[in-house]
């Protein structure tokens, strides 16, 4: 199992600190020191609508002119933009032998995922 993201991003905190939590071993992709190849992005962009994928409440998106916004609207626009702005990625990602479980951190999706119950 594996989570992308950026070690700063406070969703990643969060969802790295509930894995920790229930002694849920992951391994952590930083894909700002890391980077990100293009292969994995496309298996992500197979499995879920580039719309989800694109964080549009971050200051990456927020930095963007309006025409490069208005660009992306399909597949390989938004991979191309993924792939130069990886900030612009929602995260974490959280993926296991190649399919993308979940985008973003909610705790009751987790609790789903890893068949927890959740805490009272």
């Amino acid at each position: 199992m594996k989570l992308y993201g950026i070690p700063k991003c406070n969703s990643v905190k969060k969802a790295r600190d509930w894995l920790t939590l229930h002694n849920i071993e992951v391994e952590f992709h930083d894909f700002k020191k890391q980077g990100l190849d293009a292969n994995t992005t496309t298996r992500w962009l197979e499995q879920w609508d580039f719309s989800a994928l694109i964080n549009r409440n971050g200051l990456t998106w927020r930095g963007l002119t309006e025409s490069q916004k208005l660009a992306v609207k399909d597949n390989a626009t938004a991979l191309s933009l993924m792939m130069d702005k990886t900030s612009v990625i929602k995260r974490p990602l959280l993926e296991k032998n190649g399919q993308l479980l979940h985008v973003g951190y909610d705790e009751a999706v987790y609790e789903k995922i890893f068949n927890l119950k959740a805490s009272t």
